[in-house]
């Protein structure tokens, strides 16, 4: 594409250079992932600056650099390596936009629906996804887990990713021939604008508690940015809310979409009633346009009776019949890291990505719900550095209070103190049922040869995630394949 093509259809402050001689085919906001035909994007990041990379792509060759610091760099060094400069207000906004064009508006040809909340994201768009491809459209999928086109599967590193590779993914689905996609989306991505630009046809809201207070600071800019969301999609679009949710009809208020509510309450329009769960699954019923219907999942617990609820009301309002999202919904695999079970002889561990304190409580509850009091609970878990600190010590006191015995332990510390991060954790704990092993895989062999035969193991907060994060070095770390080979050690 002619970078004068592009600059004719998004909105810009200034341009500098030969912008009609220049070919674009890549936009791009790593400076290590450039080449002549790139559209560099200075984006400011929490930790880092792309303007401070600016001289270093011009001198790597690239096409173009869009800036919001007019005098981050001489015109003259523009001019000595051709390079053209476009001054815009924000860099962010202006990546969705060149994006969307450059990609052809891909989002306009797919059916987009957008899943956010707490907690339930990944699990939700796991059932939309199955829905719609039982229903044979075939569906792709953006999210924490992983992004797919299909069956392909394409590793992710964020929840949302930035706006270049979420456009560039659309028109790869449409060119595999995917009419539908499922996506979650972040708090962080609406706040930051990576998903301006693209049409929504539907969105669901899971629930909403604290979460992210390290980037949000205040539970309101948290409400406010997951509300983003809900007023993007149009008139002709549906929103999906939880009714049981005390914040679930606030966070729609606002959009122009038809709604549609689910939840336990009699005026939910897709009412959830008879949840029945146990180590094998979740049964429940749905009451909609005045018939009954009777669904069943492999995936345990009453948070994913909500989860594949929404996934049905999201379905049925787009067309799908709903013997056939009943179906999807059956026929939905475990999803990586969400309440797994493993186990050997009678013991059973529980991975599950619970990494606030409100998802570690009903992971809990469900886990004692199954037990009914006649196996013993025990809890491996930590929190992640850099992130949220409140938490800590409330998930401490939850674990604590909970299970019979808790192993504190680390979880991508990142750039923090592990032991830091468990003091801040011990203090919330009244109890004196804790061990303290900041190795990880020992907290979990610990919890596995010193528990009883038919103990339950909770080993919370990695899930899906296959490494562990200590000063910026990830190093492959999969709680589920530690779990699996203790498991196997102990029962010989």
């Amino acid at each position: 594409m002619k970078l004068s093509e592009l600059l004719n259809n998004v909105s810009v402050i200034q341009v500098i250079g030969n912008a009609e001689l220049k070919e674009v085919d890549n936009l791009s906001i790593d400076s290590r992932s450039i080449n002549k035909g790139t559209i560099f994007f200075a984006i400011k990041g929490q930790k880092n600056d792309g303007h401070n990379f600016v001289a270093d792509v011009i001198n790597k060759g690239v096409a173009a650099i869009v800036i919001e610091n007019e005098k981050i760099v001489p015109d003259d060094l523009l001019k000595h390596y051709d390079c053209v400069k476009i001054l815009v207000k924000d860099t962010k906004k202006s990546l969705a936009e060149f994006s969307n064009y450059f990609y052809g508006e891909p989002s306009q040809k797919l059916n987009v629906i957008g899943v956010t909340g707490t907690k339930g994201k990944s699990t939700t768009a796991f059932f939309v996804k199955s829905i719609f491809e039982e229903n044979k459209n075939k569906c792709g999928l953006i999210g924490t887990i992983a992004n797919y086109i299909g069956n392909e599967k394409l590793e992710t590193s964020l929840t949302t990713p930035q706006a270049n590779e979420i456009n560039f993914l659309f028109s790869e689905m449409l060119k595999k021939d995917c009419s539908h996609c499922v996506m979650e989306v972040s708090s962080h991505a609406l706040d930051l604008n990576r998903v301006d630009y693209i049409k929504f046809n539907s969105a669901i809201f899971t629930n909403i508690t604290s979460d992210h207070m390290d980037y949000h600071k205040t539970f309101e800019h948290y409400f406010n940015s997951k509300k983003i969301l809900f007023d993007k999609v149009n008139e002709d679009g549906f929103v999906i809310y939880n009714n049981d949710d005390p914040n679930g009809e606030k966070i729609v208020a606002e959009s122009k979409a038809k709604k549609i509510s689910y939840g336990t309450k009699k005026n939910s329009d897709i009412k959830i009633q008879n949840i029945k769960y146990d180590l094998n699954g979740t049964k429940f019923e749905i009451l909609w346009n005045g018939n009954s219907y009777k669904l069943e999942t492999k995936l345990i617990g009453i948070f994913n009776a909500y989860n594949a609820a929404s996934a049905f009301a999201v379905a049925v309002v787009n067309g799908v019949e709903p013997q056939v999202a009943i179906e999807g919904i059956k026929n939905t695999s475990q999803v990586p890291g969400r309440f797994e079970v493993v186990s050997s002889k009678n013991k059973k561990v529980i991975i599950d990505y619970s990494h606030t304190s409100d998802s570690l409580k009903q992971a809990l509850e469900a886990i004692h719900h199954i037990v009914k009091g006649e196996r013993k609970i025990y809890t491996v878990f930590g929190c992640g550095g850099d992130r949220d600190k409140t938490k800590r010590p409330i998930m401490g006191s939850i674990a604590s209070e909970m299970s019979h015995r808790v192993y504190i332990t680390s979880d991508n510390p990142r750039t923090e103190d592990p032991f830091a991060i468990i003091d801040e954790i011990v203090r919330g704990i009244k109890k004196n049922n804790y061990m303290i092993i900041e190795n990880r895989e020992e907290a979990i062999r610990s919890a596995i040869y010193e528990s009883e035969d038919d103990a339950v193991i909770l080993v919370a907060g990695k899930g899906h995630e296959n490494y562990q994060d200590v000063n910026g070095v990830k190093k492959h770390f999969s709680d589920k394949e530690i779990s699996e080979k203790y498991l196997i050690e102990w029962a010989k």
